[in-house]
């Protein structure tokens, strides 16, 4: 068993505090970037124009991401808040809503270019996994998104919490969600599924969703939501209807590549 008494703040000069979140979506986003662009993408047009999208999807994440926790986490206290809302240093971003701003940005890059949406999803689908992984292994020092109680072997106090021994269920995303979708949308593009728009983005919503549906049953619910429908948590609830839109996307697309 382990303490978890990680302190939330990587780097501290004078008043100004720079947090291990903000360097996991840094590093998740330029990590992204360049292994996106020197690696993953052939298309000479779409690898020039990839750096304008960048700044959108930045902009899709944080104002997807924070609009998705205010309605979908925390709506009643928001509604009374609004001004709250901007104070996005204060915490609270969704992953299933900045995966919205990125799609609803990517659809309004590709419609300037005149491509299509799928050539930049499929990309942003392969190095997606990369910054979910930073991103919950800042959660675990943040003592945030911690699992239930448990007594296994490998249970983490969070101090910061309370001193109850809990599942590290933010390790378990970073591990499944994270190291080992990335290394399986890694391989299908080495297997040439990127030739097929929107096969590798399908896949992506299917795998992520079922290694989420999984392990929220380790995960404690949010506090302000506690458990919905059938006991399951809003995360897995928007999982189930992203999953289906991933199975929507994979059948649909591999029925155009058998008529072609």
């Amino acid at each position: 068993m382990f303490t978890n008494n990680f302190d939330p703040v990587a780097i501290q000069i004078l008043s100004l505090e720079i947090r291990w979140y903000s360097l996991a979506y840094i590093a998740g986003i330029l990590i992204g970037w360049i292994l996106g662009k020197k690696l993953l993408i052939s298309n000479h047009e779409i690898k020039e124009s990839f750096d304008d999208y960048i700044t959108y999807i930045i902009l899709g994440i944080i104002i997807g991401g924070r609009l998705g926790y205010v309605f979908f986490y925390n709506f009643n206290f928001y509604s009374n808040n609004p001004f709250d809302i901007i104070k996005i240093w204060q915490g609270g971003m969704s992953f299933h809503g900045g995966l919205l701003g990125i799609i609803v940005s990517t659809i309004l890059f590709a419609r300037k270019k005149n491509h299509n949406p799928f050539n930049y999803l499929d990309i942003v689908a392969i190095v997606s996994p990369i910054g979910i992984f930073f991103g919950r292994i800042a959660n675990f020092i943040n003592s945030e998104l911690y699992g239930n109680v448990t007594n296994v072997s490998w249970a983490v106090k969070f101090v910061q919490v309370d001193n109850l021994y809990r599942h590290p269920s933010q390790l378990y995303e970073a591990f499944f969600e994270g190291l080992l979708l990335f290394l399986i949308l890694f391989y299908l593009r080495k297997k040439g599924y990127l030739n097929i728009p929107g096969i590798i983005s399908g896949i992506f919503l299917v795998l992520y969703s079922l290694f989420r549906f999984v392990i929220e049953f380790f995960r404690a619910p949010d506090e302000q939501l506690g458990y919905l429908i059938y006991n399951l948590t809003m995360g897995q609830t928007i999982s189930i209807i992203f999953f289906i839109i991933g199975v929507y996307l994979i059948t649909s697309k591999y029925e155009i590549k058998k008529r072609y």
